[in-house]
């Protein structure tokens, strides 16, 4: 069985989703039974658990991008006639998106630089915030390559009707 480089990309992020999703349930019910029950204070604990989570937000926009499950308004795609009005609206919603996480790859590339040339840590552990910095640049970068598909699908599919 051969994997398109899509599907490669959607295995590897589902690996993701799924391993920080159970780091993130695991730390944090440790975490209540070490405070409540054990009245342990576990240091650090929270920025382990925050890192894993930017990790699984970022695999979870770019599985919902990939999908094309993110966020929607639907009235209108839903009262158009299917063909040539559909399939403009489709190519404007994919433009926008692009338009948009372009803006998202120029807010991540400044966040980015900016902790290049002034690296910080966490206080107790301390783990470079690049870590969690690249993760949104990805992110950032993942969401922009969707959105540049869906627009090359919705003009290629305008093509079609042509």
């Amino acid at each position: 069985m051969r994997l398109s480089l899509e599907g490669g990309v959607v295995v590897a992020l589902s690996a993701v989703a799924i391993v920080t999703s159970t780091l993130v349930t695991g730390l944090m019910v440790f975490l209540v039974v070490a405070r409540y029950l054990l009245g342990l204070s576990v240091v650090g604990l929270h920025e382990l658990i925050l890192l894993f989570a930017i990790q699984l937000y970022m695999a979870g926009a770019l599985l919902a991008s990939q999908r094309g499950g993110h966020l929607t308004v639907d009235w209108l795609s839903q009262r158009l006639k299917p063909g040539r009005p559909a399939e403009w609206h489709r190519l404007v919603v994919a433009a926008l998106t692009l338009v948009v996480t372009c803006l998202f790859i120029v807010w991540a590339y400044w966040m980015l630089s900016w902790g290049l040339k002034r690296p910080q840590t966490t206080p107790a552990l301390g783990i470079p915030l690049i870590i969690s910095q690249a993760a949104i640049m990805v992110g950032a970068l993942g969401s922009a390559a969707f959105a540049l598909r869906d627009v090359l699908r919705s003009a290629k599919a305008l093509r079609g009707l042509a």
